[in-house]
């Protein structure tokens, strides 16, 4: 399953910057509204409270203790004014018209019957209503007031009121969302201000890791961000020391190298000519004495070839080795190898006619006769080489059918001086063979690479373009 992928930086600090926004908008709107709306509903409340009282005082005196519907048709008519509508009870009896009994809870009925004076926020036809009731009162003088059984309930619409809630609910709505959006132009303006030095940072650090060690990035301030970027540019410094210091080594010991090897070419020359007397002499020789001469021309022999393979990879440090480009039969540069060095009776080849190439033929012989001579000197037989081309590139495997190389090796098989077996330390072999064949396939543009067999053995594949670079795009 695929992960999704992460949000950016400033697509984070912007969902945050907005969320809080949002939280802080709504909580405060939120409770802004809430208090506003009890505060009005209070006031109107209280307001419609003290109106009713006020105007039940001018029913006193009572002009008849026991009022019909009539009589309280009049009483309804003194405490309502247009914005309200009431109704008056009196035992059996309430006035005609006015307010519904049905918009009157029981429970409010049952307060008000009690002689107190109550009231009760409802929803009556789809609008809000406040409902008060009181009771009338008889009041003696030197006589606590009693109940006259007299009831009076007055509605009064809350529209106006709901209304002005409807519009604090917008205006809150409104604040929320300009708020949002200060809250997103901030973010932006801190998003930009907190990643150009981080995308500062990100550019320096690519070209860092491309090779350009002078990259430096600009301090600005002495906050955090310039912390880091005064670090980075610390680092960069004692980074381009020691590189410059590990060239200049790396330098002096291919110059070493080289030197060495073309100063050894000379002496070289002439204990060869000394072995082949010597190896001429052999027979004639005593046993102990033959050994030893046979012994002084082989190891002349393997200087010479380490010699020679320390000047080949000191061109390619150097970058003066270059392509001597030939239209070449592939097949038959194969059996030139294999028959040029005595290996055509133990190889098994597979080689399709018609596959040619522009190479160059002696570095192209050096990189088979050196994956050949070590699948026969450290596998097990049979050894094949097979060949295949498709219109860009040509690939040849060569296999052997020895148990393989340990997994532990085979990342460094191409390295320099490097040996699978510490048994192999005082082998034929200089440890450049191979790191030799992979540089002459990267000349070419193509590559060497090497597995494991699924079955056993090792396979060693070479992969090269049909048309090689031209010398000239070398640089050689």
């Amino acid at each position: 399953m695929a992960s999704r992928p992460a949000l950016g930086l400033r697509a984070r600090l912007l969902s945050a910057f907005a969320l809080l926004c949002v939280v802080t908008a709504s909580a405060v709107a939120g409770g802004m509204y809430v208090q506003a709306r009890n505060d009005i509903l209070q006031r109107a409340q209280d307001a419609a409270v003290q109106a009713l009282k006020r105007r039940m005082e001018e029913l006193f005196p009572l002009r008849d203790p026991a009022p019909g519907p009539p009589q309280l048709a009049e009483i309804v008519r003194t405490v309502t004014d247009r914005n309200s509508a009431g109704v008056a009870l009196y035992g059996d009896a309430r006035s005609r018209g006015g307010l519904n009994l049905d918009a009157v809870s029981p429970q409010l009925r049952e307060t008000v019957s009690g002689g107190v004076v109550a009231w009760q926020r409802v929803l009556w036809q789809g609008r809000p209503v406040l409902i008060i009731g009181a009771p009338v009162l008889i009041a003696e003088r030197g006589r606590t007031p009693r109940p006259s059984g007299i009831e009076v309930y007055v509605a009064r619409s809350l529209q106006p009121e709901g209304r002005s809630i409807d519009e604090l609910a917008m205006r809150a709505w409104l604040t929320g969302g300009l708020a949002l959006v200060f809250a997103v132009v901030l973010a932006l303006l801190a998003t930009r201000g907190v990643l150009r030095p981080v995308r500062e940072l990100g550019r320096a650090a690519r070209l860092l890791g491309e090779g350009e060690l002078r990259t430096r990035i600009a301090v600005r301030g002495s906050d955090e961000l310039a912390d880091v970027a005064r670090t980075f540019n610390d680092t960069a410094a004692e980074l381009e020391r020691h590189v410059k210091q590990l060239r200049a080594m790396e330098a002096d010991a291919r110059r070493f190298v080289a030197d060495v090897s073309h100063e050894l070419r000379t002496p070289l020359a002439a204990l060869a000519a000394v072995a082949d007397v010597l190896d001429e002499e052999a027979v004639e020789l005593p046993p102990h004495a033959a050994r030893a001469a046979r012994l002084v021309s082989q190891e002349t022999l393997n200087l010479t070839g380490l010699v020679n393979d320390l000047i080949e990879i000191s061109r390619f440090d150097s970058g003066v080795a270059a392509l001597a480009l030939n239209q070449v039969d592939m097949a038959e540069l194969v059996r030139a190898t294999l028959r040029t060095r005595g290996w055509s009776e133990s190889v098994d080849t597979g080689l399709p006619a018609g596959v040619t190439a522009r190479l160059d033929p002696r570095r192209v012989d050096v990189v088979l006769a050196n994956l050949v001579g070590n699948a026969l000197r450290h596998g097990a037989p049979p050894v094949s080489v097979r060949l295949s081309a498709d219109p860009r590139w040509i690939t040849v495997e060569v296999r052997d059918h020895g148990p393989g190389l340990d997994e532990a090796v085979l990342p460094h098989v191409f390295d320099r001086f490097y040996k699978a077996s510490a048994a192999r330390a005082r082998s034929e072999g200089s440890g450049l063979g191979l790191a030799i064949a992979r540089e002459n396939a990267r000349l070419h543009r193509g590559d060497l690479t090497v597995a494991n067999a699924p079955d056993g053995g090792a396979v060693f594949t070479l992969r090269l373009p049909c048309r090689a670079p031209d010398p000239e795009g070398e640089g050689a």
